[in-house]
């Protein structure tokens, strides 16, 4: 095995040496990295949730910087707005279009996907990013439980509404921005929706993040590559979201935290991936394949992702993408 190899699985199994920024930065040593080329995504389009903030705002400004067109998605118009004109004063060029949705409305999703359908001719990559923790359980106008909803049903509609551009595109491929989180959470398969157990919005939000790598791998095995599926995790970036959220965690790990720069390294590097085929249906952190499962008590098998893909199917409320009429 590569020495190489020896330190990084060291630093994985460490869990804080691999998530806080101790980690990147060595990686970023150990392996040499190169930055993707100044114009790596000119001439492509992207398609991002949750552009106005946090890792968001930051994996925007840095595909805005390789020259992509970028379609900014967001329920809040005059954050949007903000956002695009001062991609415009900076770049001094038109290509940053905005579509208000709320990720957690499904109508407003099928709106989007419409919207983004009859205007964008190609959509190299779409970036399912925008997430929520919520403190109490709440429902979305559909009924489904808000975190599911804007985390899984939601995004799984609009990869739905877009299918046909994806499709269409040489080498068009869906990120999911995930949480390490995910790693310390069990699904249950008879409670998606915390119906019957007690809620927690913080474990809510990790299971939602295990939900929607499982569901990002049934894309990968059912789309046998004809459009690339791959999630990753940022590890510990230092964020407003986690400030407001785990305000005791990130005041705690504040020095080691990653900079928001640092978080979306890998969703920036596998944005221009010259052949996005090879890793479909991947787990990434720091830009190497992961592991989905750490212990063996939340791993879902084949059979729970397929039970888990017509649950969701079910809640989007429309027919299975996948399925031929």
């Amino acid at each position: 095995m590569d020495w190489r190899s020896v330190v990084d699985d060291a630093l994985e199994v460490s869990v804080v040496g691999s998530f806080s920024a101790l980690g990147i930065r060595a990686r970023r040593r150990l392996y040499a990295w190169q930055e993707p080329q100044p114009d790596a995504l000119h001439g492509r389009t992207l398609v991002i949730t949750g552009p106005t903030s946090g890792l968001g705002l930051a994996a925007t400004k840095r595909f805005a910087d390789l020259g992509a067109r970028v379609v900014l998605v967001a329920r809040d118009p005059s954050k949007l707005e903000a956002l695009r004109a001062s991609l415009e004063e900076r770049h001094g060029e038109d290509r940053f279009p905005t579509v208000v949705a709320d990720m957690g409305e499904l109508a407003s999703v099928r709106e989007a996907a419409n919207e983004i359908a009859a205007t964008e001719p190609r959509i190299d990559v779409l970036v399912d990013n925008a997430g929520a923790i919520f403190s109490e359980r709440g429902e979305s106008p559909d009924g489904i439980e808000r975190t599911l909803a804007v985390m899984v049903v939601g995004p799984f509609a609009l990869v739905t509404g877009l299918l046909g551009v994806l499709h269409r595109t040489p080498g068009a491929r869906v990120i999911s921005v995930s949480s390490g989180g995910q790693y310390a959470q069990a699904v249950n398969l008879d409670d998606l929706e915390w119906r019957t157990e007690p809620f927690d919005g913080t474990r809510a939000y990790a299971r939602a993040k295990r939900v929607q790598v499982a569901v990002m791998r049934e894309w990968a095995r059912r789309m046998r590559g004809a459009v690339s599926f791959v999630a990753m995790h940022p590890g510990w970036a230092n964020t407003p979201g986690l400030s407001a959220s785990l305000p005791g965690f990130a005041n705690l790990m504040r020095p080691i935290l990653r900079s928001p720069a640092e978080g979306i390294d890998t969703l920036a590097w596998l944005a221009t991936a010259a052949d996005p085929s090879t890793v479909s249906g991947a787990f990434f952190h720091d830009r190497r394949s992961r592991p989905f499962d750490r212990v063996p008590w939340t791993r879902l098998r084949a059979e729970d992702r397929r039970r888990l893909w017509d649950l969701v199917v079910k809640l989007s409320g429309g027919p299975d993408p996948m399925r031929k009429p």
